[in-house]
């Protein structure tokens, strides 16, 4: 791919994104939905291989469908209100397909289905992009509009997702599936409080997108596709894998690190409002989570893999990789847990 149609799909892609989170009409925000869509889509499919154009069908055939949900709720809404306000959301039939709607944008439970497929057969870079980038149009939609939407599918979706990124990670042995799983029951997090504060939604979301970020971009460095590749990070660069294990226990919320700031103060809130069965069960599904980030860590740090070569490091570094925005992403997912005094008050 040219640099000119790089830049052309890449400013589309940010286009699209800002056109949706500051329009309040909604042929506007279904306009940039569908821009942010089409943009990613040859980004995926790029690699000229059977995985990727399959990911790329599925994600155009899945976002298609939730555009078109999104643009039927929104009629329904008009055709029965007479505006097409987005923040005049009235009727209960729109709110109810549009949280849906939203939810399979998102890749949230029962319509996670997609995500991990997508990401398995993308790029690792593309993979950070579809994890990141892609969730924040769908996700500035559901803070302007967090008054309007079902209660019931939220908190739904929120727990399904929870328990299904648990789930669903145990068995993988692919580290971009491994992330999907692990996007899909942080992004649980986000929907089951957005309900009662989207405070605290925006800064989970802005923690999950530092946690992400590092953590693809290690993987990206490293160039560690499988679990067996992990194994040999020690070999690579002992500091990276120091790094990496960090960064997955934050993922996990183990309380000295960044992570551990949303779940403690989502579980807090929800006491609160006294929903102790839909905190008890999130708090038990982060321990499913946390098991397949231990798992990963524990074949990163505390295993030697199989080695011909009796030596501690490789025998060539590269030292082309830009590591700037890995350090900057890598200190804030890890070392942010003394601000929250700053965040409660």
């Amino acid at each position: 791919m040219s640099p000119f149609t790089t830049t052309i799909i890449l400013l589309s892609l940010a286009t699209g994104t800002i056109i949706t989170a500051t329009s309040y009409h909604w042929l506007m925000a279904w306009i940039g939905l569908e821009l942010n869509t089409l943009a990613i889509i040859p980004i995926i499919s790029k690699q000229h291989h059977p995985r990727a154009t399959e990911a790329a069908t599925k994600y155009f055939l899945t976002q298609a469908a939730a555009s078109a949900l999104i643009l039927f709720s929104s009629t329904i809404n008009a055709w029965y209100s007479g505006t097409w306000d987005i923040m005049q959301m009235t009727n209960n039939t729109s709110n109810i397909l549009l949280t849906m709607a939203l939810a399979m944008k998102l890749g949230l439970a029962p319509t996670h289905f997609w995500l991990p497929e997508v990401l398995q057969g993308t790029s690792m870079m593309t993979a950070l992009i579809i994890s990141t980038w892609q969730k924040l149009a769908p996700m500035a939609l559901i803070i302007i509009m967090s008054n309007n939407l079902s209660y019931t599918v939220l908190m739904t979706t929120g727990i399904m997702s929870a328990m299904v990124g648990g789930w669903g990670g145990l068995n993988q042995t692919q580290t971009r599936k491994i992330m999907a799983y692990s996007s899909i029951a942080h992004l649980g997090w986000m929907a089951a409080i957005t309900p009662m504060m989207t405070n605290l939604l925006i800064l989970n979301l802005i923690i999950y997108l530092f946690m992400t970020t590092s953590m693809f971009l290690m993987l990206l460095l490293s160039k560690s596709k499988t679990l067996q590749d992990v194994s040999t990070l020690w070999a690579l660069s002992p500091t990276l894998m120091i790094m990496t294990m960090l960064t997955l226990l934050s993922l996990g919320g183990l309380p000295p690190l960044t992570g551990f700031i949303p779940k403690w103060l989502i579980l807090q809130e929800l006491t609160t409002q006294n929903m102790l069965t839909v905190a008890v069960t999130m708090a038990l599904s982060a321990l499913l989570s946390l098991f397949f980030y231990l798992r990963l860590t524990y074949m990163m740090t505390l295993t030697t893999p199989p080695n011909t070569a009796m030596l501690k490091h490789k025998w060539r570094f590269n030292y082309l990789n830009n590591t700037k925005p890995l350090s900057i992403s890598l200190t804030l997912s890890i070392l942010l847990l003394p601000i929250v005094p700053m965040i409660l008050l």
